[in-house]
């Protein structure tokens, strides 16, 4: 058959174009890396750390139901873990930032962390008087600042949306060079006890690229 060879090259061509346009889209996840409180962990990077290898187990709903509610409405909240941040916020954090939408950054990116405003039991991690936070920067960016703020006492994270209103802030770093790890260290809860979230504020310095993360904690 003289035309088979020119058929079985122009197939083999075709694949090989289907092929190259497969691994020039662009991946999610953690292949665009930036960064997120990992200790006190952050909402959606303790989801992940949580289940990110088991996200299909049922047993989540009872175990863990703010994560199984996040998992369900947007799973690339977890994927993307390092991605919860806003551009162009110019400083003007409270501004553009809405009340009841500190958790998603304002609900950035089309909406995907809207979950992480929930209220609910949230998972906490156990902290004592004096507590450090560790930030990660997987891409390097550098900061201006980090802010930690922690809300007052009385506040409830199970029934109520966080707000401006509800925090405290108690530190303001000065500029970090670019690394894989920052440390804000000998923070003071006061005398707040119990259930509180810890609000973080990283403003990057590459660019006007702001990062907002919760994390649920219990100061024991």
């Amino acid at each position: 058959m003289p035309h088979a060879a020119p058929r079985r090259a122009k197939r083999a061509l075709i694949l090989l174009i289907s092929l190259a346009m497969i691994f020039t889209i662009p991946m999610t996840g953690t292949a665009s890396a930036h960064g997120s409180v990992v200790d006190p962990a952050s909402r959606n990077y303790g989801c992940w750390l949580r289940w990110g290898s088991d996200f299909q187990n049922p047993a989540m709903q009872q175990q863990d139901p703010m994560c199984w509610q996040a998992w369900q409405d947007n799973p690339n909240a977890m994927w993307n873990w390092n991605g919860l941040y806003r551009d162009n916020v110019g400083g003007q954090h409270q501004a553009v930032i809405p009340n009841g939408q500190l958790c998603s950054a304002g609900q950035t990116d089309g909406g995907r962390y809207r979950s992480m405003d929930t209220p609910g039991a949230w998972k906490t991690s156990n902290l004592s008087g004096t507590f450090d936070i560790r930030l990660t920067d997987q891409a390097y960016h550098g900061a201006d600042y980090i802010r930690v703020y922690i809300t007052r006492q009385g506040y409830d994270a199970t029934t109520t949306r966080l707000g401006w209103n509800h925090l405290e802030l108690i530190r303001e770093t000065p500029r970090y060079a670019p690394a894989n790890t920052y440390m804000i260290t000998g923070l003071n809860k006061g005398s707040r006890t119990g259930r509180h979230v810890v609000f973080t504020i990283w403003k990057a310095s590459h660019m006007d690229q702001t990062y907002y993360f919760c994390s649920d904690v219990t100061f024991t």
